[in-house]
């Protein structure tokens, strides 16, 4: 059946709520309705989001626990397809694995991991997906590609939901998204990030023009599929505010002003009437259906949350 694309939303945690311990943090997450607490995958951001996440998983019952989004190049899938599938088995399906194929610069500058350039990176985490989905799969799997090798092995344990959790694919250049749309369950349409940070041409990178042609790669590689793909956004700005200072501030950050800014799907500002109507156009417009909070206005959007996630 097509993916029903009713909203729903996440939490990315970088830092505990304020009083909180981590673990406290993510039964507040629970609590607070979201769909998913997600953790980063940056060597300078939160704890270690394998060990991290298998301990949400275990001290929550109802709400996704996942990984927005593992670098590929910072670990084989070999052994990774192992504690994901015991993370699923711990949160009893609830795990969403994130990939990427890494963006950020300065995780690879302070680690000594080499930086390929993007079409190497890019194989490489279509190679490591299939690794990964292989080995969720039953019996014995073999694999024999540019960056990985395995040989008649039986992934052990099963992941608890057959076939595995979904994958969640995001980026923002045409090979990655139309890959994406052939492969993942979640594609994560985003800007992209080409000098390995966050800058003004990243950020131009999210207005409204450049995700058209953003979802139209998603589109071709997905064809009949599409209606299947959940769309997901990281809000790079989420703000609940009527005070026009502070979105024109947020704009300029952006490279842009008020109207722009408010038509990005990438950020998520203004009062709460109208971020509801935003959020719908943007569903109409491209398809989004599934939001990413910064958890530090966790809180701020949880009545936003409340009134529309499932809807």
């Amino acid at each position: 059946m097509p993916h029903p694309r009713r909203l729903r939303f996440a939490v990315e945690l970088h830092h505990p709520f304020p009083g909180r311990t981590w673990l406290e943090s993510a039964k507040e997450v629970e609590q607070l309705g979201y769909s998913t607490v997600f953790l980063p995958d940056h060597f300078d951001e939160g704890p270690g989001p394998i060990a991290a996440t298998a301990a949400f998983a275990a001290v929550t019952s109802t709400v996704n626990v996942g990984l927005l989004v593992l670098d590929c190049d910072f670990r084989h899938p070999v052994p990774l397809a192992r504690e994901l599938a015991t993370i699923d088995v711990i949160a009893e399906g609830r795990l969403e694995v994130g990939l990427g194929a890494g963006w950020k610069r300065r995780d690879y500058d302070v680690s000594g991991i080499p930086m390929d350039r993007p079409g190497v990176r890019v194989s490489r985490l279509q190679e490591h997906c299939a690794v990964l989905r292989g080995l969720w799969a039953d019996g014995p799997f073999s694999f024999a590609g540019e960056h990985y090798t395995v040989t008649d092995l039986d992934g052990t344990p099963a992941p608890h939901r057959p076939g595995g959790p979904p994958i969640l694919v995001g980026g923002g250049a045409p090979r990655l998204l139309r890959w994406a749309g052939r492969t993942a369950d979640i594609v994560g349409v985003n800007a992209s990030i080409h000098s390995g940070e966050i800058d003004a041409d990243a950020a131009a990178d999210a207005l409204a023009e450049r995700i058209d042609e953003k979802v139209g790669w998603v589109r071709e590689g997905a064809g009949d599929r599409f209606a299947d793909l959940e769309l997901n956004a990281w809000l790079a700005a989420a703000e609940v505010t009527e005070d026009a200072a502070t979105v024109e501030a947020i704009a300029s950050l952006f490279g842009t002003d008020a109207e722009g800014l408010r038509s990005s799907p990438l950020a998520l500002v203004g009062a709460a009437g109208e971020i509801a109507e935003r959020l719908h156009e943007r569903r109409e417009r491209w398809g989004y259906s599934y939001h990413v909070v910064p958890g530090d206005k966790a809180h701020a959007l949880a009545p936003v949350v409340g009134s529309l996630a499932g809807t």
